[in-house]
């Protein structure tokens, strides 16, 4: 599950009538499309926008937590607006309206919040840009890659970093297993590898604890859930799941405290996950960031990330293997 220590917000979305005017096709509104956004504050975040019956329907993500369809999402002139109604931790009302322009690829964003007696609580502008189409679902037999990689050395954490710097700092080893251990009521670091990569297969080892909570970031953007979900139905948040995003075919976890394996392949934004020998997402097409990335620029190579702000979990054995272009 992403990293909370940006807060995700419990959203209750509005819903808007759209004029008959506006219902355009795809072809001919330029904001239809995918996002890569900056939040306030450097964090990441998405938006997508799709025509669906003839209506423009939305779904983003703010940070951290899940993506949120919308259901408020209308144009105005050249001007897309999404409502968004939160709780505040005083039980209070407040309507956030963002705007957005797109000049080019780029789009400029505005937020607003109100309070229900119309007073504006706060404003903020930020950027997104256009996602790149995604390319053809590669061809898996004939991906090449190079020596693998142990970027887990067994003894030590060199070779890694904690995120943020200046976190509490859960992260240990003992006996060739990369552990954490949390306080509770604290929020610990994650940990990412100084080195960075583009395309990639990374296996790894996997003991959950009691009510384990992990994931691991693939280039600090997507995250590949690690979580105690053996017995549970189907569900885009389970182990192995790529976070709120792509749900697994099938349940392949091992109860609490056994070593599981894991294999994961991205390529071409297309990742495959196999869970103990079960292939579980198979060559799947990745619509954008997850809660927690360390940015939402798919366009650049990035570390391996390990999720450490919630509970105990043990890793061992992480090799990686870069594909060769």
């Amino acid at each position: 599950m992403p990293n909370h220590s940006v807060k995700p917000i419990p959203y209750i979305l509005t819903v808007a009538a759209l004029c008959a005017g506006h219902h355009l096709q795809a072809a001919e509104n330029p904001l239809i499309g995918r996002f890569a956004l900056t939040l306030p504050g450097g964090g990441a975040g998405w938006l997508g926008v799709e025509m669906v019956n003839g209506e423009l329907k939305s779904s983003i993500l703010w940070g951290g937590g899940s993506i949120v369809p919308t259901t408020a999402t209308r144009l105005e002139s050249d001007t897309l607006i999404v409502t968004r109604v939160q709780t505040s931790k005083q039980q209070e009302m407040v309507t956030e309206t963002i705007t957005a322009k797109l000049t080019a690829d780029v789009l400029n964003l505005t937020s607003i919040k109100t309070k229900a007696d119309g007073t504006q609580v706060a404003k903020v502008e930020f950027t997104g840009k256009r996602i790149a189409s995604l390319p053809p679902a590669p061809d898996l037999s004939k991906v090449k890659y190079g020596a693998p990689v142990s970027i887990f050395n067994g003894k030590d954490l060199a070779g890694w970093s904690l995120v943020p710097q200046n976190g509490d700092n859960g992260w240990s080893v003992e006996d060739g297993v990369l552990m954490n251990r949390v306080t509770p009521g604290k929020h610990h670091a994650n940990l990412r590898t100084n080195s960075e990569f583009e395309d990639f297969n990374i296996t790894l080892e996997v003991r959950t604890q009691t009510a384990s909570n992990s994931g691991v970031y693939l280039r600090g953007i997507y995250e590949i859930q690690i979580a105690e979900t053996f017995g549970k139905p189907l569900d885009s948040h389970n182990m192995g799941a790529l976070y709120s995003r792509i749900t697994p075919e099938v349940a392949a976890e091992k109860p609490v405290g056994e070593w599981q394996t894991l294999s994961i392949t991205l390529v071409d934004r297309h990742v495959t996950v196999i869970l103990n020998d079960k292939t579980i997402i198979a060559n799947k097409p990745v619509l954008g960031c997850t809660g927690g990335a360390l940015t939402s620029d798919e366009s650049k190579p990035g570390p391996i990330m390990l999720q450490g702000d919630h509970t105990n979990i043990d890793y061992r054995n992480i090799v990686l293997r870069p594909v060769i272009k």
